[in-house]
């Protein structure tokens, strides 16, 4: 095309870089090809950036911690048959802070594990954990966090949106609290996974400043997780693997839809076959009538 207007490569590429010069530090654009957000596994399954980071951090807090990215990549091919490459598990771990040539810094709040509590009534202990949805529609993924009440199943709060950050926990954990306890009540224990929001030192902070217990439990243990886990297993079930989404705000609706189900309609086998509300409610009045015939009883 340069030999057909008949100007000289030297004379383009001279006045291109020229352009670029004085565009430098007035366009936001980004050079390269853009991030997908994902890789795939053997099988051709996606796999979220936010899951693989969540699968690094476990591998660091165990016994691979004195591995370096290309290991760590090497490690996830054996263990979830993932297709990740050095450059791509370099850029992910320096974003983690994981890479072998820095100090890993010192957490500012240090992990407490879990007890073995009896839960013997609702919000004394609550799980949290995040589920990762997909799109086919935008070829993305979106996130999904649910925290859940062990005693009577509900789920207390969640949060749905394209990104998943501590400020949504930190956020989604207010309100839950907000709308489940009055002035005065004991706050209830948080149990989490290590996934990077709940790791965080904002996630921390928040914890702290309102004297919540915050339990995190150990890499591969999931458990000790297990209601919330049992949750998201369910949804996953029930939706996310039977319907298909084109849009952000089809996949949005789809989960407060199913939301609203499953904590005021679907019935659960452990709460003798109530929904979850409705269970709540049930052993409210429960209790309630106890207090009654105490009292005439007196």
């Amino acid at each position: 095309m340069l030999r057909i207007v008949g100007l000289a490569e030297s004379t383009y590429y001279e006045r291109l870089k020229r352009a670029q010069r004085s565009n430098e530090g007035s366009s936001n654009v980004k050079r390269g090809r853009p991030c997908p957000g994902y890789s795939f596994t053997l099988q051709g399954r996606k796999i979220s950036d936010e899951q693989i980071k969540e699968w690094l951090l476990e591998l660091v807090e165990g016994e691979e911690h004195i591995y370096g990215y290309k290991l760590l990549a090497e490690c996830l091919r054996n263990k979830y048959e993932l297709i990740l490459g050095k450059k791509k598990s370099y850029r992910l771990c320096k974003e983690l802070g994981i890479l072998q040539d820095q100090r890993k810094p010192k957490s500012k709040h240090p992990r407490r594990l879990p007890k073995n509590r009896l839960v013997t009534g609702p919000n004394q202990l609550w799980q949290a954990d995040i589920k990762y949805g997909y799109v086919a529609g935008r070829d993305r993924f979106f996130f999904v966090l649910s925290i859940i009440d062990v005693f009577d199943r509900v789920i207390v709060g969640y949060y749905r949106g394209s990104g998943c950050e501590a400020k949504h926990v930190c956020q989604t954990l207010e309100r839950a609290l907000e709308s489940r306890l009055k002035e005065g009540d004991e706050l209830p224990v948080i149990r989490t996974d290590n996934g990077p929001q709940f790791v965080s030192t904002l996630f921390g902070d928040t914890c702290e400043s309102w004297e919540m217990v915050h339990e995190r439990i150990p890499p591969k243990t999931p458990n000790m997780n297990a209601y919330i886990e049992s949750f998201h297993s369910l949804m996953e079930r029930d939706l996310l693997t039977k319907e298909s989404f084109e849009t952000m705000e089809d996949a949005y609706a789809a989960i407060d839809r199913y939301m609203d189900f499953y904590n005021n309609r679907r019935m659960h086998g452990s709460l003798k076959r109530k929904p979850p509300k409705v269970f709540s409610a049930w052993i409210l009045q429960q209790n309630e009538e106890e207090r009654s015939k105490f009292h005439k009883a007196m």
